[in-house]
Order: structure tokens, then sequence, then C-alpha cells
């Protein structure tokens, strides 16, 4: 047998070894998890918007961004958000592999689902019809007379798409696809009048309307759809996996439900003539107090007092409930003796007198619990007692509740109007339902005075 040159076998074992290497690198950069591991940083894209991403008074804040943050800490590496006005600048950097996924509040359409993977689905929404509240409310596409714009890209533009290829009553409406406008600035032009319909997801919609309750609905365009992120489809399913398992902790521990409640849990139910009622006292009304709020709330936010302060007696100095309760914040008369407020119905010592007992409730909140729900325990003491909070968190806990989470609180604040609950309790009877819609409220007053004031203070910069 003839042997082969020496060089020749040792040129093709390096070849082989070099093949060798090649594949273990392009295996390496393949598993999209060791990328994200190795390079220990997690690249989320997001859009703008209060529902998914911004940055707040303390940073960077919103849903999507909160729960991306979760998964980052939950892989152990740092989280890099990239933040666009519209999905079609976003959509293309995800498949360039420019982002490991995009997490922007989007729905797993049937169409995108051909283009993308998707996560495990953690919220549902459906889209609506908007217009301005004052002209006819079109009832069904056939009177849909005047300008229609929807975000280019979006689910919106896609289920029109549908619909005029699948409905007949559809076939013949036409609409304009933008990209120079996001959801939200277009639910803006509609209050602007410069422009008559868009489509909104059910969960921007309800976060606007409390600050805009001329918006409103004519019909939905479509119903429930799945909310969830996206990855790209050409990687393997490393980071998806993880992704799975990152959802299926948080909904069994509960930090899910506890965003949910957080963005989402107090605006999801619109009362117009409320809404409308609180904006115009926030113009006319408020301005007269506000220093003495911003005086005395201290360590605290001043919107937060204020907030409290409409939800006790709409800003009424001189508010009486048939308890015998009074002024802006509605005193007790030993608690206004025991804080040194001589009358209850001068607004500034009732505004001092209701903060400084806020704020002492507020320090008997354990301190293990963290923020906000400290707020919303505090909250729901100043109108219940401290003692009826104490009972219904033994409750909570008892049931297998966490007693230390509003949303685990909240569902057991009920009982102590069943006797079968509340004659185990020390306190006894209170109406616990009563709390919760007390704090609901005042979180939606709160974010509301938020935002007009940071809309105020950005105009003024102006």
């Amino acid at each position: 047998m003839q042997k082969k040159p020496l060089k020749l076998i040792n040129f093709s074992l390096i070849l082989c070894c070099l093949f060798l290497l090649q594949s273990c690198d392009l295996l390496q950069q393949h598993n999209s998890l060791t990328r994200v591991l190795d390079e220990g940083v997690l690249k989320v894209g997001t859009r703008y918007g209060s529902t998914t991403y911004y940055v707040g008074a303390t940073g960077e804040e919103g849903f999507e961004y909160e729960l991306a943050q979760g998964f980052a800490d939950y892989l152990g590496v740092r989280l890099e958000v990239f933040p666009y006005y519209n999905l079609n600048d976003m959509f293309p950097q995800l498949r360039q592999n420019h982002l490991d996924l995009i997490a922007a509040g989007i729905t797993a359409t049937p169409q995108r689902s051909q283009d993308f993977k998707f996560g495990p689905a953690y919220q549902d929404v459906s889209q609506k019809l908007v217009f301005k509240q004052g002209r006819t409310r079109p009832r069904n596409p056939s009177e849909l007379d005047g300008s229609f714009t929807v975000t280019s890209g979006s689910s919106h533009a896609e289920s029109l798409h549908q619909l005029k290829n699948t409905e007949s009553e559809w076939r013949n409406i036409s609409w304009r696809e933008t990209d120079d406008e996001d959801e939200e600035e277009l639910l803006q032009m509609v209050l602007d009048e410069k422009l008559d319909f868009t489509v909104s997801d059910s969960n921007t919609l309800n976060i606007m309307r409390r600050l805009y309750p001329e918006l409103s609905v004519g019909f939905t365009i479509h119903d429930t759809q799945s909310i969830a992120w996206a990855l790209n489809k050409n990687q393997d399913d490393a980071l998806l996996a993880a992704l799975i398992e990152y959802f299926g902790m948080v909904r069994e521990n509960g930090k899910l439900a506890v965003l949910e409640d957080k963005y989402f849990g107090h605006v999801r139910q619109f009362n117009y003539v409320d809404t409308t009622s609180f904006l115009a006292a926030a113009k006319e009304t408020l301005p007269k107090y506000q220093d003495w709020f911003e005086k005395y709330s201290a360590d605290l936010d001043w919107r937060l007092i204020a907030a409290m302060s409409y939800q006790e007696s709409h800003w009424n100095p001189r508010a009486k409930s048939p308890t015998g309760v009074r002024g802006m914040m509605m005193l007790t008369l030993p608690t206004a003796k025991e804080l040194g407020v001589t009358s209850r119905l001068d607004p500034e010592q009732s505004i001092r007198g209701g903060t400084q007992y806020f704020r002492k409730l507020l320090r008997r909140i354990p301190e293990r619990i963290q923020s906000p729900d400290r707020l919303w325990f505090a909250l729901a003491a100043y109108n219940i007692g401290l003692g009826h909070l104490e009972d219904t968190r033994v409750l909570t806990e008892k049931s297998g509740g966490n007693p230390d989470l509003w949303i685990d609180v909240k569902q057991h604040l009920p009982l102590l109007r069943q006797k079968r609950f509340y004659k185990t309790t020390r306190y006894g009877y209170a109406r616990g339902d009563e709390a919760i819609r007390y704090v609901t409220n005042i979180r939606r007053y709160y974010d509301s005075l938020v935002y007009l004031s940071d809309k105020n203070s950005t105009d003024s910069g102006n």
C-alpha cells in the first residue's frame, strides 16, 4: 500500500481541526441564549408609550420595561433598552439580530407569526374604533364617514386589511396608514379634531381615557388578541425556552399579576362623568390649595395627598359625611384633636392634619412590604382603619394568599362584610369593598395629576 506524504496528512489534519473549531464557534453563535449570557446583555426593543416604556420622574418605567428588567435579572445579565417610535423601524432590527427580542405590547397576529417566533401570551386586548364624543357614534363600517388613520405596520392595519378582504361591509372602506404618528398621537389628533377615526388597543385606550374622557368607542374592530414578546424566527429555541420558564415563574409567584395591577388595575373601569368632573376640578379648584398640599407633603408626593383629598371631599373645605367626618381630608373629631387641628373646616389645617395622619399610618405598615403596595395599604387603612386592614391581611394569609401584596389583600377585603369571616376577626365588620374603590379611585386621580403636572412643566419649559 502506498503511503500518503506526511505533509499531506498534516495539512488534512489542520483543515479538519479548523473546520471543527469553526463549527463550534458557529454553534455557539447560533445558540441565542449562550450569546446573551456571554455578552452579559439582553437587548430589548420596545416602543415609547404609557403602556410600554417611558422615562418618568424616578427613571425608566413602563409595564413592558419592568417585565423585561425582570427577565434580564432572571438571566443574570444587564438590560439594554432600545426604544423606537414605530414598529416598522423595530422589526428589521430583530431580523438582523441587533435585538434579542421585542417587548412592546404587540399582538401575536397570524401574519406576524409567519415572520417571528412569539413567547407565551401574557395579556389580552381588543381593538376599538375610536372617535370624539359629540359627533354621531358610528356603529358599523358603513357609518365611517370621515378621515380614518392607523399606524402602519400595526396589528390595527393588519386587521383592517383582513376585514377588507373577507367582510363585504368593509370592501368600500378606505383609510390612511402612517409612520409619522404613533397610536397615542393619533388619539390626540382625534381629540383635536384633526382626525375623525382611529383604532386603539383597549389597554392604551383605558389609560388615555382617564385623561381625555371625550375619547369614545364606536365599535370593536377585533375581539380578544394575545400580547406576547417577539423573537427572531431564524434562531434556535434556547432563548425562547428561557422566556417560557420566566413567564411560568412570574405567573406562579404572582409578579405578573402585581405588574398588571400596578399599570392597568385602576384604569379598566371608566366613568365619564367622574373623570370629566375631576379634570375640571384639577384645573379650576386645585390651584387654590396646591401650595398647602406641596407644603405639608414633605417626603410624600403632594399629588398623592391631593388625590386623597379629592376622593374624600372633592376639594370642598366644608364637606361633611353622615358619619360626622369633615373637611378637605375628612377627619374624625378625635383624630383632629390628636393632630392639633382646631378647625376641621379650615383647609390648611385639614390638609396638614390629614397628611400627618396618613404619614403615621404609612410608618405602621411593615417595612418588608414593597412600594407601591405600602402606599395602597396605607390608603386602605386611612379609609377603613389599620385594624380592619390587619384583619384582612390575616384572612389573606389563612387562605393561602400573600398578606404583603395589595393584589391579594384587596381580593379579601369584601369578606369583612360576611359574618362567617368577620366574626373570626379582631375588629369585626367593615365595608371592605369600599376600601377597594377608595384606593382604586385615588390611584386613578393620582396618575392623572402626575400627567397634568408633568405636561404643565413641559409646556412652561417650551
